[in-house]
């Protein structure tokens, strides 16, 4: 037996103390913004989305009864399995606490809440059609780089692009579906939706509420240095500033470049602003011409 200086028990001891919450919610609304605060924290490990929710949805299909070797598998061995592969993703991380991202773990919050004594996801949100236009400007700004988030068909046009955005199976539109089934679903008081804008107006004042709804220890973030970047990961996409972060974390305002139909056609959809059926808490600014500074309900 080689000997390793005693590591493997301490490594061992810290996945065995590690807890895990969940980031998810819309594209292009703060998640990144928010790994990249969050991850200031010597405590939390946070980043960009990971593979594990495909990873998890890989083994249970192969292990479901669609699978060749389902009989070998029952409900618990299917579930240690999951628990391995998520603790195994994250067994060179030290930290207390882990936030893994992914904009599909709202539809599968069944599924956490089978794995994951007493987690919670920060659902990252924004007014669907500034998330469009974010989209759109993305686009706009790399001409001769062709994403692989369009197909020729679709690439054409700010309307050919915006549709398969919003598509079922689309990047916006699939991010939106499983937010709204988590939303007014059994465990929505795991749920705290966090509004890009007021993330970016009044950093201090919302990671405060959102150390509240975690329970946490406070933390004095610097709202002036937050760096965070997976170029790598945006350059193999061909969209290239996909995740960048700014280093201060501030709002700009700019007027939308989406065409008025298709801005109005969007705006609708923040279906949280009707807070009817769900035990959701919130850190969301009305929809008004003069927005209120902060809605929040009460929180877990």
């Amino acid at each position: 037996m080689l000997f390793d200086g005693g590591r493997s028990r301490v490594g061992w001891a810290a996945r065995m103390s590690r807890r895990y919450h969940f980031i998810a919610g819309l594209p292009r609304s703060g998640s990144t913004l928010l790994a990249g605060i969050l991850r200031q924290n010597p405590r939390f490990h946070a980043a960009m989305s990971s593979p594990v929710a495909g990873l998890l949805n890989g083994a249970l299909e192969q292990m479901g009864a669609g699978g060749e070797s389902a009989a070998f598998f029952d409900e618990a061995k299917r579930k240690a399995i999951c628990n391995a592969i998520l603790d195994a993703y994250y067994a060179d991380t030290q930290a207390q606490l882990v936030f893994d991202t992914n904009r599909q773990w709202t539809a599968r919050m069944h599924q956490l809440a089978g794995l994951v004594p007493d987690f919670k996801v920060i659902c990252c949100v924004r007014n669907p059609a500034w998330v469009m236009d974010s989209f759109e400007a993305i686009h706009r700004r790399n001409p001769f780089d062709y994403s692989r988030m369009y197909n020729p068909a679709t690439r054409q046009t700010v309307y050919s692009r915006c549709e398969q955005l919003i598509s079922a199976g689309g990047v916006v539109g699939g991010a939106w579906t499983a937010l709204k089934e988590a939303y007014y679903g059994e465990f929505s008081e795991r749920l705290l939706l966090l509004d890009y804008e007021l993330l970016t107006r009044h950093p201090a004042r919302t990671m405060q509420l959102v150390y509240q709804f975690l329970g946490e220890a406070e933390f004095a973030h610097d709202f002036d240095n937050v760096e965070y970047a997976e170029e790598s990961f945006d350059q193999q996409l061909g969209v290239k500033g996909l995740h960048d972060v700014r280093r201060k974390v501030e709002f700009k305002a700019r007027r939308s470049i989406l065409p008025p139909d298709l801005f109005n056609k969007y705006q609708d959809m923040d279906f949280w602003q009707d807070q009817t059926g769900s035990s959701a808490g919130i850190i969301a600014a009305r929809r008004s011409e003069t927005q209120a500074p902060l809605i929040t309900k009460a929180t877990p």
